[in-house]
């Protein structure tokens, strides 16, 4: 399958068969996995993911490459394509009984909005094996105190336990990115947070990161005073990047909103 990259899809191919091999081993999928590929783009790892046994749904925008993904396919009753926009799918709509294992190498410029919308449905998600631009996995895997830590590893942490399994270099993709990729394992937490709990640490996050060179008691001027924080147990002198996310439920309870 020979396909010219859109620019506009942020498309950059996996191409390295040794990568590919790597990334299904991580997965280990089963015959008894219900799969979600989010961009099979050329259908290198689909490939590999089919000669597990599993059954497999795959989710490509690029009109173009389901045309050739179906051809490609034809005839294999385990997997179903769907054309559409990863942003909007229900993973809901194919979890039937069980629950799905979502894998995919992200377009880097959707990859955070999309992981979120992932997050949103995590009652019918098992796990999670992406292919993320490193620095954005960094900062999901980062905790309090690494450079790298921010709003993203603090929501990430609330939803999901993660790990980063291995860096990929930009000669194992086609157009090369300029940018090192890495992939990372997400596990939903066994009690997935309420939307409240989600909407309260998000507000306490959003405005602690929003001024990380400040002292709590300044950054969070407007959403908690210096008394709030201290019921917390929070000193107020301290910075986001010191907290913890129970720190920053706890700050959450707090809010009176």
């Amino acid at each position: 399958m020979m396909h010219v990259p859109r620019k506009r899809f942020g498309q950059n191919f996996l191409r390295d068969p040794g990568v590919i091999r790597e990334i299904v081993a991580a997965i280990g999928p089963k015959p008894s996995d219900r799969l979600l590929e989010i961009g099979p783009g050329e259908g290198v790892l689909t490939r590999e993911l089919l000669q597990s046994g599993a059954h497999l749904d795959v989710i490509e925008l690029d009109r173009d490459l389901v045309a050739a993904l179906k051809q490609r396919f034809a005839g294999v009753e385990r997997l179903r394509i769907h054309e559409g926009d990863a942003l909007k799918f229900n993973i809901r709509s194919i979890a039937q009984a069980g629950r799905v294992r979502v894998v995919g190498n992200l377009p880097y410029n959707i990859s955070t909005p999309l992981m979120f919308r992932l997050f949103d449905q995590l009652d019918a998600v098992e796990d999670m094996h992406f292919m993320l631009q490193k620095e954005v996995v960094d900062r999901i895997c980062a905790g309090p105190g690494d450079g790298s830590y921010g709003r993203l590893s603090v929501m990430a942490a609330l939803y999901c336990e993660a790990q980063h399994l291995f860096d990929v270099g930009p000669e194992c993709f086609y157009p090369q990115p300029k940018v090192v990729s890495a992939v990372v394992h997400l596990v939903p937490h066994a009690a997935p947070p309420d939307s409240e709990l989600v909407r309260r640490v998000g507000a306490v996050v959003a405005a602690a990161f929003g001024q990380r060179r400040k002292t709590l008691r300044n950054a969070l001027k407007g959403v908690l005073d210096e008394t709030a924080i201290g019921r917390a147990g929070i000193d107020p002198g301290v910075r986001a990047e010191e907290l913890s996310l129970d720190d920053y439920v706890g700050l959450s309870g707090q809010l009176n909103i």
